[in-house]
């Protein structure tokens, strides 16, 4: 039987383990720590994701900034209010939560943020930070990945990965922080010509391409580690795709094909949605402690 590599019981370990960092900082720190969350619009997913992560920051004791903005707000407008939550003592990180309506520019809003309370490891600081193996703020998912291998005990040292997808938000942070761990890393894309010829020769197979059930059988090899990052709602006319027909989530592997063949799988859901919640605390109470001057105790749960 392969070995499920369970996002939701580890996240409840970690949050565990935030949720006594912050109680045992409380009296030092004179304050719990804090993040802002800026969702622009009325987009239903981030609807979805942002109460998500309120109820997670409730959980352990971290004050929720929640800014909830019109859509059509112009980009001085965005930025004064980043601008302002950069200056605010009680506020150690800030997320901005994509997509962004089309006619806000990611990228500068980005880079508006304090590097020092980026929670998603976004800011092109700290995405060089990234790149030069120096510490810093990290990308959520991959860094939810990245703590699922460890916890599994999965070897990522001299194994060939291939990253399937090449996004600023997973694909690319993930391909770097593998290789920072010694993996020899290819990343796939739309354009990748034979996908199924190089994933088959992926040892660990990360896949966030987007795309509802892109990656079966025949892309993946014997024994293989296969990390699904994807999530999506299937259509009612798809349903009849998965084995389980009452499930309404999928992500972008058809778990039901590879699941005897492979060594490790993560499940969606499951698997590492809930990780990346936790990655964001984690960061979030990462800069509290330093904001703080206290010791900086939970490292070893970032990467």
């Amino acid at each position: 039987m392969p070995n499920i590599l369970d996002g939701k019981k580890l996240a409840q370990e970690m949050e565990l383990i935030l949720q006594q960092t912050i109680e045992s900082g409380f009296e030092v720190a004179k304050r719990p720590p804090g993040l802002a969350v800026i969702r622009v619009g009325d987009d239903p997913a981030s609807g979805v994701y942002v109460n998500y992560k309120e109820k997670a920051c409730d959980r352990i004791g971290v004050r929720s900034y929640a800014k909830h903005l019109k859509e059509d707000i112009s980009m001085e407008e965005l930025i004064e209010i980043i601008k302002s939550l950069n200056q605010e003592k009680d506020v150690d990180g800030i997320l901005l939560q994509l997509p962004l309506p089309s006619h806000l520019d990611e990228t500068s809003l980005l880079s508006c943020i304090d590097p020092d309370k980026d929670a998603d490891g976004l800011h092109p600081l700290n995405l060089g930070k990234l790149i030069k193996g120096e510490k810093g703020p990290r990308s959520c998912t991959p860094a939810g990945v990245m703590a699922l291998l460890k916890r599994n005990e999965i070897k990522i040292e001299g194994k060939r990965a291939v990253v399937v997808g090449r996004s600023i938000l997973v694909g690319k942070p993930m391909a770097l922080m593998l290789e920072a761990a010694n993996a020899t890393v290819t990343v796939a894309h739309s354009k990748t010509k034979d996908l199924a010829s190089l994933t088959r020769d992926a040892e660990l197979l990360v896949v966030a391409a987007g795309r509802p059930h892109l990656i079966g059988k025949n892309h993946v090899a014997d024994n293989s580690v296969v990390v699904d990052v994807g999530i999506h709602r299937l259509p009612s006319d798809q349903k009849t795709l998965q084995a389980n027909k009452k499930a309404k989530l999928c992500g972008d592997v058809k778990i039901f094909e590879i699941e005897e063949k492979v060594a490790a799988f993560s499940p969606v859901p499951g698997g590492v949605g809930p990780m990346t919640v936790t990655m964001l605390l984690a960061n979030t109470v990462d800069r509290w402690q330093k904001h703080c001057g206290l010791p900086l105790t939970i490292s070893h749960l970032l990467p």
